[in-house]
């Protein structure tokens, strides 16, 4: 990038192509494509466009109002790619996944070479793809300025296809290692290049820091420092999975105490009273239990002990970005993606998931209720699979939220949930009445008994979201004694904090409770999904069978990103599912379960946000 961009460079605007911009696209692919190169025949109409310019994603470069060059992406749901038209891409293993991004017709106007048009362009596409869950991406780099596409950190596949006067290599990178390569070599430059350049794309210029993407942007509202508390109470955080409900009475009382002793007294080094408590609670064995702060912590401290980077992974896709990050980014190994398709309800294939263990995988990870699809598999249909899999494959399954899935019934996607909440019952506390609330915590689906009593299976179940604990972090796994002996083993005294152990404990004596309230976020979550479904028929609802709802936006309408953009400036936290998976193409919005008045809240703020993103033009 550094041998195109100087630090005088003149202003440039790098937009989303607009309906506008597409006639002088045509044109100016005719003038370089036709006329130029020689790669197609002059036409009478002077305009260039093709098949796949309806799924065509547009990037321009911009002086002013005028465009001075553009790139354009082709998504995975548009069904097919221009390198079809070349080459059968079953016979090129890069290239035969159903997660590829193209990047393609890179153009700039011949006025506009040598300037910054071309890379930032080319940064650009990158950024989008990223922002899109993309892992893989290919083009065809016309071989006369193939060093540029080197550059930008693609490698050539050897493979070489001509149309009409003109050469291609075919090209391909992995994204997670283009945005490493990137931010080594061309951070500093962009650093100083982003003041310069009016970026007008939905993800920031620059990404943030090499970690996985999580929602909870909303606790920005509290201050970076938190000297902003205060203005905890002007938003409605929708974007994390934290429970709407306070924790047990008992918790808030003993928490609520000597708050003075608590934050100076140092915690049990090691926390056995917990471990005791859940084993009681859940009839486990003490030593098949170990716990953490929070999931992540048990997810770090396992996969790093078992997996190196020889290991292979399968995780389903779309999944909670942390296991991903930790394979990939943390240790280094292989992850294999086992896709979960809209057109399926986001149900997972049990016979395809058969045949694809068939691979002898070190580890297999199940979440369920999956987030962030929200769809439950019933548990007999997974020990079936788990049965059938190799010899020597582990299964990690995480039930961070499988309370929420009342013994196991899932709701299905529709436009239109069948059931909400009686108008008779007002859902406005934990304590009120409905004929959702009776499940219990012994109706529950889990996996934990089998775990502990298997071979190859660890169940991991979070305290914070399910026991409104999320600022205290507290977990615990359930599995065979020596992989929890491990993970006990693993862990740094301390680990968990004085309030978190007192409030886990006694969380857990108070079950009634906490079957309350999940049968008030059914209904909840059945009420809200069928509101969201009311804001248009081209709006697509899915309730989970967790505490959240999936917003899915028509194709020709506003982004998922643009969406969220619009509900957070009043004050709505909303997240945008795209950076997790191609699989949401950019326009699915997951909704966490709030009390009855922020839910009154998320409703009237996306329909208002959607009326003013449907007039833009």
């Amino acid at each position: 990038m550094s041998a195109y961009v100087g630090l005088d460079m003149v202003m440039l605007e790098i937009r989303p192509g607009s309906a506008s911009d597409r006639e002088w696209i045509y044109r100016l692919r005719h003038e370089v494509y036709a006329h130029e190169l020689g790669q197609h025949p002059p036409n009478q109409a002077e305009r260039l466009s093709d098949a796949l310019d309806d799924g065509n994603v547009y990037i321009v470069a911009a002086h002013g109002d005028r465009p001075v060059g553009f790139i354009s992406v082709t998504p995975p749901w548009t069904g097919r790619y221009s390198i079809d038209k070349y080459l059968s891409r079953a016979g090129h293993p890069v290239l035969d996944r159903e997660d590829l991004f193209e990047i393609r017709i890179l153009t700039v106007d011949p006025r506009w070479r040598g300037s910054a048009a071309a890379p930032l362009l080319m940064y650009a596409a990158l950024r989008w793809v990223a922002a899109h869950g993309g892992r893989v991406v290919a083009a065809l780099g016309r071989t006369e300025i193939l060093g540029m596409y080197l550059a930008a950190g693609l490698t050539g596949t050897g493979t070489r296809v001509h149309a009409g006067a003109v050469t291609f290599e075919v090209l391909s990178g992995q994204v997670s290692e283009l945005a490493e390569r990137t931010r080594r070599h061309h951070g500093p430059l962009l650093r100083a290049l982003e003041p310069r350049v009016r970026w007008s794309l939905e993800m920031p210029f620059l990404p943030g820091p090499p970690a996985c993407q999580h929602g909870g942007a909303s606790i920005g509202a509290v201050g970076r420092r938190f000297g902003s508390l205060p203005a905890r109470d002007d938003v409605v955080p929708a974007d994390v999975l934290d429970a709407w409900y306070p924790p047990a009475p008992a918790v808030v009382e003993l928490l609520g105490g000597d708050q003075g002793w608590l934050a100076r007294t140092s915690p049990p080094a090691y926390p056995e009273g917990l471990i005791e408590e859940i084993a009681e609670r859940r009839d486990l064995p003490p030593d098949s239990v170990a716990t953490g702060a929070g999931s992540s912590d048990l997810i770090f401290r396992a996969f790093r002990g078992w997996l190196d980077a020889s290991s292979r992974v399968l995780l389903p896709d779309p999944v909670y970005g942390e296991y991903a990050h930790v394979v990939e980014q943390v240790i280094g190994c292989r992850a294999d993606r086992f896709p979960l398709r809209r057109a399926d309800g986001w149900r997972p294939d049990l016979d395809r998931l058969r045949d694809a263990l068939r691979e002898r995988y070190d580890l297999v990870v199940i979440v369920n209720p999956n987030n962030p699809t929200g769809v439950h598999t019933d548990a007999g249909d997974l020990l079936r699979v788990i049965a059938d899999a190799p010899g020597g494959t582990r299964f990690w399954i995480d039930e961070a939220y499988v309370e929420y899935a009342d013994s196991g019934q899932s709701p299905s996607p529709s436009q239109s949930p069948s059931q909400s909440p009686p108008p008779s019952q007002s859902p406005s506390s934990p304590q009120s009445q409905s004929s959702q609330s009776q499940s219990s915590p012994s109706s529950s689906p889990s996996l934990e008994r089998y775990a502990a009593a298997s071979g190859n299976t660890v169940v991991c179940k979070s305290l914070s979201k399910m026991y409104a604990l999320s600022g205290l972090r507290a977990a615990y796994l359930a599995g065979p004694a020596e992989l929890a002996a491990e993970s006990r083993r693993w862990g740094p005294p301390w680990g968990l904090s004085l309030p978190a152990q007192i409030a886990a404990v006694h969380a857990l004596r108070d079950p009634d409770y906490y079957a309350e309230c999940w049968g008030r976020t059914r209904a909840l979550r059945s009420g809200l999904a069928e509101r969201l479904a009311g804001l248009g028929a081209d709006l697509r609802v899915h309730e989970s069978a967790a505490n959240f709802a999936l917003l899915t936006l028509p194709r020709s309408g506003p982004t998922a990103a643009g969406l969220v953009a619009a509900c957070r400036r009043d004050g709505v936290f909303l997240r945008d599912l795209s950076p997790l998976s191609p699989a949401f193409e950019g326009r699915t919005v997951r909704i966490t379960v709030r009390d009855p008045d922020a839910n009154d809240r998320v409703v009237t703020t996306v329909a208002t946000a959607l009326d003013r993103l449907r007039a833009t033009p």
